[in-house]
């Protein structure tokens, strides 16, 4: 990385940065998904969703809200729901920044919980929110194919 990084809010802007980062990772073009996930963020919560910006470019993303009402769980609680940070930047803590900017977040909207679902088989993932102090908790996941 040879510019400076900036934690920023998500704008609307960001979605080819957005789609192309997703891309890079999962070797898929969805443009459609992350329209609709864009939007959805910044209507519910438009501070919480935040981009890494290196280089002139997105080089890494942690989308969530705040809401109550979820599971049961009526106080409110903060849900990290998607991230991503380009391979060539990682080592270089953009996933630690990005989530302290969110859960400051979470935090000023009244949030003493936050809540995330990692897949069994995602080492990494579950390792990173591992350092960041995530434990596992009491919900269980229970799914059923259609």
């Amino acid at each position: 990385m040879s510019g400076e990084l900036k934690i920023r809010a998500l704008e609307d802007t960001d979605l080819n940065g957005v789609t192309q980062l997703d891309e890079k990772i999962g070797g898929e073009y969805r443009p459609d998904v992350w329209e609709h996930r864009i939007t959805y963020y910044q209507r519910r919560d438009p501070e919480a969703p935040v981009v890494a910006e290196a280089d002139g470019k997105v080089v890494g993303f942690m989308f969530g809200e705040v809401r109550s009402g979820e599971f049961g769980l009526e106080e409110p609680t903060g849900w990290i729901e998607v991230m991503g940070v380009d391979p060539d930047y990682r080592g270089q803590a953009i996933g630690r920044k990005l989530a302290e900017h969110i859960l400051e977040h979470f935090r000023r909207r009244g949030a003493a919980t936050v809540r995330t679902l990692v897949d069994e088989g995602a080492e990494e993932i579950a390792g990173f929110f591992t350092a960041l102090g995530f434990e596992p908790a009491g919900l269980r996941p229970f799914a059923r194919r259609l």
